[in-house]
């Protein structure tokens, strides 16, 4: 028996932890959920599961909770982020949306554990801090995406030394084929209509514009240490082949599964073992075609732009992050439109303050400079 921490327990990647907790009872006890402020579904949870500890970073959100549920220990605030340190967590999945999974996966890496990452921002902006963790105190981070759980069950096939290049794969979002013009039109209820995945609205968003396919690019090449020309993006509007690998001999391996992300989050979950799934199965004879083509750059910037932020690897993908979640806000509140989303971004990695990054307290402020610079770049900075 496994006992799991589920960080973001209200999100996309929470409830389906949870769905597949719920489905191997004698695996994993939920021993902590943590969440911001939805507290009525925290609630639900906490009947169904009986955790031990509950966090809450909103603190009227941790009141409710502990009035209904007073043998339950419950903590709000920072303090929340503690929960991932407990002794007796054997793994913390940490489906915490953007950049605020950073502090949760540092304390549970702290404290040497083993953890289900879904939250690809953690790394993009701390994989400096991420990987001192990781050598000084021996954790582990598993992969939860589709894209980087497919990579590491590939990189099984062979020796890391004979892997020549990684190929993540992209829906391309509902928009892959539209011309600029038709771009220039999309609305944010369109952007929330995928055509295959069951996600949260910002990555959703993500998805439309290819930052998240950005943010898989940069969070590949730390996790797996690889080169940015190691890295190829391909659009697969299928999303059955999740991300492959090519070895130097020229084999390549793909990973393929029904677009679900509850087959990662198990594989993750149980590795490395691999238990039955009561999750749809992948019928081959059904499967009319597989397609494959390049990311029209010019359409859709995203691409190039983590590129050139994976390239600095210092402040740039902290501006590509922050500057993107300052961006999408916008872009969900009516502010500025869909195109101008990369167009924040770009503004924000020309403008955002150089230099080293030793501490967590660096990351924090280039984060919020980065906020502040994609707001200003079309006028909406409040702090004017």
């Amino acid at each position: 028996m496994k006992n799991i921490a589920v960080f973001g327990c209200t999100g996309s990647i929470g409830t389906q932890t949870l769905s597949v907790a719920g489905f191997h009872r004698d695996e994993f006890c939920v021993h902590v959920l943590a969440a911001n402020s939805n507290f009525e579904l925290v609630c639900e949870q906490i009947r169904e599961f009986h955790p031990a500890f509950v966090g809450m970073y909103d603190e009227t959100a941790a009141k409710e909770i502990s009035a209904r549920f007073p043998n339950i220990e419950v903590v709000c605030g920072s303090e929340v982020n503690s929960l991932a340190k407990l002794p007796e967590i054997d793994i913390v999945v940490n489906g915490v949306s953007g950049f605020v999974g950073l502090p949760p996966l540092i304390s549970a890496l702290s404290a040497g554990k083993t953890v289900a990452l879904a939250n690809k921002e953690s790394v993009v902006c701390g994989h400096k801090i991420v990987d001192r963790m990781l050598e000084k105190h021996g954790g582990t981070i598993l992969p939860v995406d589709s894209e980087q759980s497919a990579i590491f069950q590939c990189l099984s096939a062979g020796r890391r030394t004979d892997v020549k290049s990684l190929i993540l794969t992209a829906s391309g979002g509902m928009f892959r084929n539209f011309d600029k013009a038709q771009l220039d039109c999309v609305t944010p209820e369109m952007a929330l209509n995928h055509p295959t995945w069951n996600m949260g609205n910002k990555i959703t968003v993500d998805s439309s514009t290819l930052f998240n396919k950005g943010l898989e690019l940069m969070e590949a090449g730390w996790l797996f240490n690889m080169e940015p020309e190691d890295i190829q993006i391909l659009i697969h509007p299928q999303s059955i082949i999740h991300s492959m690998v090519e070895f130097c001999d020229g084999a390549v391996f793909a990973q393929m599964s029904p677009p679900d992300m509850r087959l990662a989050i198990q594989y993750a979950l149980t590795y490395p073992k691999r238990l039955p799934s009561r999750l749809p199965q992948l019928d081959l004879a059904k499967l009319r075609t597989l397609t494959f083509e390049e990311p029209d750059y010019d359409r859709f910037p995203a691409i190039p732009l983590a590129y050139a932020a994976f390239s600095d690897g210092e402040s740039l993908p902290i501006a590509y992050n922050s500057g993107n979640e300052a961006a999408v806000e916008l872009f969900m509140r009516g502010e500025i439109g869909f195109t101008d989303i990369p167009t924040c971004v770009d503004y924000a990695m020309n403008r955002i303050s150089c230099g080293k990054i030793d501490a967590i307290d660096d990351i924090i402020c280039l984060d919020n400079e980065a906020r502040r610079l994609a707001r200003e770049c079309f006028g909406k900075d409040s702090t004017k």
